[in-house]
Order: C-alpha cells, then structure tokens, then sequence
C-alpha cells in the first residue's frame, strides 16, 4: 500500500515549486497597498534589501511622481549614450512594486556599451532613430536584429547585451524592468576598472593578450 504512494512524489514536488516560483521571480511581493522609499532610513543603523516604508501619513502623491524621462540625457561622452534611470533610488514610489523604468539617449553612432540587468528583464521601446540591438546567451549565441521607431524587443534577465544607433541622427528608447532596481555592470568597466582592480594577469590570460595592453585599457576605465 505504500509504494503505491510514491508515483504522487513528483506531481507533490511540482506543485511545491509552482507554488515557490512567485517568490523566486522578481522582486518579492509587496505586502500592503504602497510602501514609499523613506530615504532618510539609510543614515541609520538598520540596513534592509529594499528601502523601509515611510509613515503613511507623510505620503504624498508626488512620492509616485517623476519627470526624469521628459528631457534627453547628456550624450557627450565616449560611448555617446546616456542612460537615465527612474528606479526606487529617484522614484521613492517604486519601493516593492517590482518595476522600474529608463530612458536611453544615443548621439549619432552612439553606443550603449556591452552590459548586463542581474535583477530584471528588460524591454524597450523605440521613441525615435533605428538601432542595432542584441543579447548573448550563456551558450554564446548572439541574437541580433534592428528595431525602428514604435518597435520593441526585449533583453533577458542577466544576459549581455548591447544598443547601438545605426544611424547619423540622434536616437532615443525607453526601457522597462521587473525589478525596481534592475542593477547595471558594463562588461568593460566591471573588468577593467574594478576597486580593487582585477589582477592584470587574470585579464590577460582571459583575453590572451599581454599585460600591457591589459594596462593600457585598464587607464581608459578609471574606477567609478
């Protein structure tokens, strides 16, 4: 009679982790109606993942408002891009919804470099221009393609990609994340400009080049 329960083991285990997966995906879920970022919290002894609420009372409806994204970010600079985030750090109304937004400007040819969101998916939407646009998977296959104004496409959570504008005029796309604070590590300046730095015979090794050249790229990416 036992053993005739055993073969309900695996749909026992499946239900578990469809009921586990909500809390896995994401940012956990919120617990109550709203939950505003009380900024001034962090110059307190407490440290939280996420930010403690405000009071309820002291909660104003421009805690939900932002207008960061009205306005094109300053491209002039190496990669000609600039990314402006609305995340919970600027957008005290985020905190625990699990959202967040940015807008990327590109200067004619401008790049956004090779990076990764470790906490969130990613989609844009093409507000101007026409880019080249793709993600790496972790078996090395490039999906690739070019996206024109009205177009979407979307990055997957913690894989490599990369914008570029393809064209001689300026360009500009709005991302969305399902995370409130997606996180960004450039693959260039993560490795060549850490603090401490990655040792330049790591580097070296990695890229098969000699320290030198590690050197002189490591002098391109100062430590942020």
């Amino acid at each position: 009679m036992a053993n005739s329960k055993f073969p309900a083991l695996p749909l026992l285990a499946a239900v578990l982790l469809a009921l586990a997966a909500p809390s896995l995906a994401g940012d956990p879920d919120m617990l109550q109606d709203i939950c505003v970022a009380d900024y001034k919290s962090l110059n307190g002894p407490l440290r939280l993942n996420g930010f403690p609420c405000k009071r309820p009372e002291n909660v104003t409806a421009d805690d939900f408002f932002s207008g960061l994204l009205a306005s094109p970010g300053d491209t002039g600079n190496a990669a000609g891009s600039a990314v402006t985030a609305a995340n919970v750090e600027r957008l005290p109304g985020l905190n625990t919804l699990g959202v967040s937004m940015a807008r990327i400007d590109f200067a004619p040819w401008g790049v956004n470099p090779p990076h990764t969101h470790p906490r969130a998916t990613e989609i844009i939407f093409v507000l101007q221009g026409s880019l080249d646009v793709g993600f790496v998977t972790t078996a090395n296959r490039l999906f690739a393609r070019t996206v024109c104004r009205g177009e979407v496409f979307v990055f997957p959570r913690g894989l490599v990609h990369y914008q570029r504008n393809n064209g001689g005029t300026p360009a500009a796309v709005i991302s969305a994340f399902n995370s409130q604070l997606p996180g960004t590590q450039a693959v260039a300046q993560t490795l060549f400009g850490a603090s401490p730095a990655v040792p330049t015979d790591v580097l070296a090794r990695a890229f098969q080049i000699d320290g030198g050249l590690v050197e002189a790229i490591k002098s391109k990416f100062p430590p942020m």
